[in-house]
């Protein structure tokens, strides 16, 4: 099983205590970065909690959780090696790991209730990255971070 960070801003609190049971639940381990309330918070502070771990190899995954995931995802892929996708479903999750190796799952917490999250997870971590032609692409990404 896979080791997970987890983070979220105050409006994705909740939907992240039920990821973080279903991830137990399904026999993998995750640390938790924040937020522990449903106090404002700025989510590019998780964001950066959460990116780091997996950028340094601490973690295999990362998921961020906020009220859309849009502003975690745009945080997250300010932090070199991260590919942090936004998924809605299990097809863009597949997808995400598929075609980009992503290796940060981003949901919004608005408009997904904790099974439909759940699918999506488990979607992303049961899917490997396909390689071939993604892996040039998935290059020429890094080859962006490293030129920027």
């Amino acid at each position: 099983m896979s080791h997970v960070a987890i983070g979220c801003d105050h409006r994705g609190f909740d939907l992240k205590k039920s990821i973080i049971s279903f991830l137990r639940g399904s026999g993998h381990t995750c640390e938790d970065f924040g937020c522990y309330s449903t106090e404002p918070v700025d989510y590019p502070d998780i964001a950066q909690k959460v990116g780091q771990a997996v950028a340094l190899g601490r973690s295999e995954w990362g998921v961020l959780i906020c009220s859309t995931g849009i502003g975690m995802s745009i945080a997250a892929n300010k932090i070199k090696g991260i590919r942090a996708a936004l998924c809605h479903d299990s097809f863009t999750a597949r997808r995400a790991r598929q075609h980009n190796d992503a290796n940060v799952l981003c949901l919004g917490a608005e408009y997904l209730d904790p099974e439909s999250a759940s699918e999506i997870l488990a979607a992303f971590l049961a899917t490997a990255f396909e390689g071939g032609r993604h892996s040039r692409r998935v290059n020429k990404i890094t080859a962006l971070e490293r030129d920027s």
